[in-house]
């Protein structure tokens, strides 16, 4: 887009002036044209004074004309005659038939009249036979044109005016339109209702990418905030029980009855509580400062090894089906947020997975990729239902299974894990294997900065 905004309003402008030069000029020519011409019941009565002059100077009567002529001028207060007009060529020339058609001593009464010359122009009423003529000079009367001015005024004064007017009217609905709709739109958020949609299609210019990218920042503030909603009343709920059983602990040891075991449990309810708070800040700050942690260069593979050696320690009886290459580069990434999320992610797999015949087995395998890395890990375990894969990355969320096997759990494990995982420009996709168990399929770029990789969405199988 190149200052298409730019590009409409002069186009309006460019517009606007040329149909304001255009119209007033054409106007102008026109009311001049309609404006010159005698009106129609003066020139009646001029072609019926030259009726009666040529009657009376057919009677023959010469003192019967002229005083009508005298009256006549009397009258109107400007000069009339009868006059014989008589070309002759002189050197053996002649006069043409156009010449003898067209030859007048004035102007005839249907001519348009100058309207800027001072003196009235002379009238020719022309006599049958075309050698005898009435000649009057215009009465004042008669004259066109008597409100030139206020036309002319009118034409290049108000006309234009009301031509600015119409394109700033355009101008000010092309761009009021996106204006009101933010100005609506922020209202409504700074009252904490939903901002409302456009009514139309957003527009191909500036004002438009505008609003588009309101529309993006708003739903996201939105988002946020109901996330954030949404994260103190599911921390609210579920600390309420912890605070409930070290209240009973302390109650105990109140009353003398203080053990070992009251102050373990003592221990562990405050233990639990702080990881829940840390998790519940943590999972806050990636939600929605949405860092981007590019900083590191390390091999993948001695990442998994490390987190590989620790889960052979604590599960012991788990069998391992492990497929590495003997190195992954990782460049501009961060080996803290992918290990705390890989570690999240391969507790969770030993914890899930049976502990019965066939012994709990978990597989992990790592696979080049074009333009980064996939891996896989799966468990044994017996999956969950379809319908709650698409809530397993949803913070405090737990199925039944999982509240009954670890009931010290938080529910903010795999939302962790999937928020590191974005942070270093990662995506995961979790699905029931066909052969059973649960799977996770990891994708990691080799290097977001150089490949210019979005952060992803998460999505489900």
């Amino acid at each position: 887009m190149r200052q298409r905004l730019l590009w409409k309003l002069c186009g309006i402008v460019a517009t606007g002036g040329i149909a304001l030069v255009v119209s007033t000029s054409l106007l102008e020519k026109w009311a001049e044209r309609q404006m010159s011409v005698i009106a129609p019941h003066h020139q009646h009565t001029l072609a019926s004074w030259g009726e009666t002059a040529e009657a009376l100077y057919r009677e023959g009567d010469d003192a019967a004309l002229a005083d009508w002529l005298d009256a006549l001028q009397a009258q109107e207060n400007t000069w009339a005659a009868v006059v014989t007009s008589s070309v002759t060529p002189v050197a053996g020339g002649t006069l043409s038939e156009q010449f003898q058609e067209g030859y007048r001593l004035g102007r005839l009464i249907e001519w348009p009249i100058h309207l800027y010359f001072p003196d009235n122009p002379i009238m020719d009423i022309t006599f049958e036979g075309g050698h005898r003529h009435f000649l009057i000079n215009l009465p004042q009367r008669m004259r066109p044109g008597s409100h030139l001015r206020s036309v002319i005024w009118l034409v290049n004064g108000v006309i234009p005016l009301l031509t600015l007017l119409a394109i700033g009217w355009l101008l000010y609905r092309h761009i009021s339109g996106p204006l009101r709709y933010l100005r609506d739109a922020t209202q409504a958020i700074s009252d904490g209702q939903p901002h409302p949609s456009p009514s139309t299609m957003p527009r191909d210019d500036e004002l438009g990418e505008l609003m588009l990218r309101f529309d993006g920042m708003a739903s996201k503030t939105q988002a946020a905030i109901a996330a954030q909603r949404q994260l103190l009343a599911d921390l609210s709920h579920e600390i309420r029980a912890p605070l409930t059983r070290l209240g009973l602990a302390i109650e105990h040891m109140k009353a003398g009855a203080s053990s070992p075991s009251s102050v373990a449990r003592l221990e562990q309810e405050s233990q639990q509580m702080r990881q829940l708070v840390n998790d519940a800040l943590t999972l806050a700050w990636l939600s929605h400062e949405t860092p981007v942690l590019g900083t590191d260069t390390f091999d993948l593979v001695d990442l998994l090894d490390a987190l590989l050696d620790d889960a052979r320690f604590e599960y012991p009886d788990h069998r391992w089906s492990v497929s590495l290459p003997e190195s992954a580069l990782l460049y501009h990434s961060s080996q803290r947020a992918l290990g705390q999320a890989l570690e999240n992610l391969l507790r969770n797999a030993c914890h899930y997975s049976l502990a019965t015949s066939p012994p709990p087995t978990v597989t992990l395998s790592l696979t080049p990729q074009p333009r980064g890395y996939r891996l896989t890990l799966r468990d044994n375990g017996p999956g969950v239902e379809a319908s709650q894969l698409p809530h397993l990355f949803t913070p405090f969320y737990r199925t039944a299974d999982a509240r009954q096997r670890r009931p010290e759990g938080t529910g903010l494990g795999l939302a962790l894990a999937l928020r590191h995982i974005h942070a270093v420009h990662g995506n995961i996709v979790t699905r029931n294997h066909p052969e059973g168990g649960l799977e996770h399929l990891i994708t990691l770029p080799r290097d977001a900065a150089q490949q210019g990789i979005d952060l992803p969405a998460h999505d489900q199988l």
